[in-house]
């Protein structure tokens, strides 16, 4: 059974996912990919551990303390590409950005490849269903754009704001332009 508890965050209502030992997902109301990944509809159950630590960690997060992912048992589900991207998404130092061709980059090196695409690594930070906690916010295009954010992009550079980036040097993008 999957469990769910809403969250009421600065930036508007957070749903949390969890299996009851591991978080699944969390999710801005109305985002893309809304529970895409989830096996079933979940039940909402205020009072599960593991949810209730995802709210603690969040409340410290929109306070500006950076509470660590490894506090949180986490399970999303995805390929194992989309898995080897997210692993790369947690390696991001709070209050720093990468770009989906690092991550590219860095797929490649581990796969022993000699490139991967950085489209094909912005469809699997676009479907990361664990939001700001695997923070694919962090990621942004080569070309200086904040790009994609399934939660939108207003949230995205708000959430860079409030981790001490200086979000003046990135531009929202154009329709259609690459990463």
């Amino acid at each position: 059974m999957i469990y769910s508890a809403r969250y009421l965050s600065p930036l508007g209502e957070i749903t949390i996912a969890s299996d009851g030992t591991s978080l699944l997902g969390v999710y801005f109301e109305g985002q893309k990919y809304f529970y895409g990944s989830l096996a079933e509809e979940p039940v909402e159950k205020e009072d599960i551990p593991v949810l209730e630590s995802a709210k603690e960690w969040l409340d410290r997060y929109f306070a500006g303390k950076r509470p660590d992912i490894s506090e949180l048992p986490l399970a999303p589900a995805g390929s194992e590409f989309r898995q080897a991207v997210w692993k790369i998404l947690c390696e991001i130092p709070y209050g720093s950005v990468i770009t989906y061709g690092d991550i590219a980059k860095k797929i490649a090196e581990e796969k022993g490849l000699g490139n991967m695409s950085a489209q094909a690594v912005g469809g699997a930070v676009g479907h990361n269903p664990i939001s700001i906690i695997v923070p694919c916010h962090r990621v942004v295009g080569s070309n200086g754009s904040f790009t994609g954010y399934a939660g939108g992009i207003e949230r995205k550079e708000a959430l860079l704001r409030l981790e001490g980036v200086d979000t003046k040097q990135f531009r929202v993008p154009k329709k259609g332009t690459a990463l």
